[in-house]
């Protein structure tokens, strides 16, 4: 009945005991095939500026599955001078036959989960499976979930070089990865590079990291922090090396490093991917173009959901309407 409707709210804290990396590759796996076969759907970006930092909207729908939200999101830098995170996050699941919120999510551990996942994604399908070293640009919240992930991906992963922001030695994230694997930080951007098999790009994409001449051919790359017109992490003259692949190709082109080519550029979905198989040529260069979906939110806020219903977690407070 209307007037016993309940709202479950997961906090930041619940939110993270409930996620486990495998259940999170699965529902982000399940997320790149319902955009694949046009099961689900992908409203309008929203992405503005404001005084303080970046908002932004991103909502979709699975119809035939009831699944329905959004993803209120964006990066106030302010926090971190008093010791918060400047990602924020509030992921909305809605009853689509009546329009009623279900459930409100801390949405930054899914943010970070969900997109480490899709890089794990995107290095199983375009690695190369022998793959030995991976360099890292970016020692935050978010280069360590994308070397966690890939450490399970690929299990030949023996070595992690890493780039910080400020070119220093980052103690913090060598001792999260080196119980895992040899970590050491790369002095030269281009030289690390060069000698890596992998490299992830998880910063906030202020401008191209690296030389186009310092990737070899046989590299593949997770681009990850275009995520905004404007931002790149890439060289000018790189996509055009590379086979380029994205999670959304109109995405991509307004918000991701597709912004730095032209509208033609010739570039694929990953999703497709999971459907078929392709020969991959040891020698290529391949580019995974990150920009996140709002379908990997929702697929993962609902394995929460209804994982915090069967375990009773969460604050259940009254919703009448």
């Amino acid at each position: 009945m209307r007037a016993d409707a309940n709202l479950l709210l997961l906090d930041r804290d619940v939110t993270r005991a409930l996620l486990a990396p495998d259940d999170v590759l699965a529902a982000v796996r399940e997320a790149f095939v319902l955009h694949a076969n046009g099961s689900g759907q992908l409203y309008p970006v929203v992405r503005e500026a404001l005084p303080a930092g970046v908002f932004g909207i991103k909502s979709g729908a699975v119809p035939s599955q009831g699944l329905l939200g959004m993803k209120a999101a964006g990066f106030w830098t302010g926090n971190q001078a008093t010791g918060g995170d400047g990602h924020q996050a509030t992921i909305i699941l809605i009853d689509p036959a009546t329009g009623r919120p279900l459930c409100v999510v801390d949405g930054n551990a899914i943010t970070t989960e969900r997109t480490a996942a899709a890089g794990a994604i995107g290095l199983q399908l375009l690695a190369r499976p022998d793959s030995r070293q991976l360099c890292v640009f970016g020692t935050g919240v978010q280069a360590r979930a994308q070397v966690a992930h890939a450490l399970r991906a690929l299990p030949a992963l023996e070595r992690v070089v890493y780039r910080a922001s400020d070119g220093r030695r980052a103690p913090d994230f060598e001792a999260a990865c080196a119980d895992r694997c040899e970590v050491a930080p790369a002095s030269c951007p281009n030289e690390a590079v060069a000698a890596s098999d992998i490299v992830v790009t998880a910063t906030t994409g202020r401008g191209p990291l690296f030389d186009v001449s310092a990737v070899s051919p046989g590299t593949h790359i997770n681009a990850v922090g275009a995520d905004t017109s404007g931002k790149r992490e890439l060289p000018d003259g790189l996509l055009s090396r590379a086979l380029v692949w994205a999670d959304d190709l109109a995405q991509a082109r307004k918000l991701g490093e597709l912004q730095w080519v032209t509208a033609t550029f010739p570039a694929l979905e990953l999703g497709s991917l999971l459907s078929t198989t392709l020969p991959r040529d040891p020698s290529a260069i391949t580019i995974f173009d990150m920009t996140g979906l709002a379908l990997q939110d929702l697929t993962v806020a609902r394995m929460l959901y209804e994982r915090a219903l069967a375990r009773r977690a969460g604050i259940t407070v009254p919703w009448p309407w």
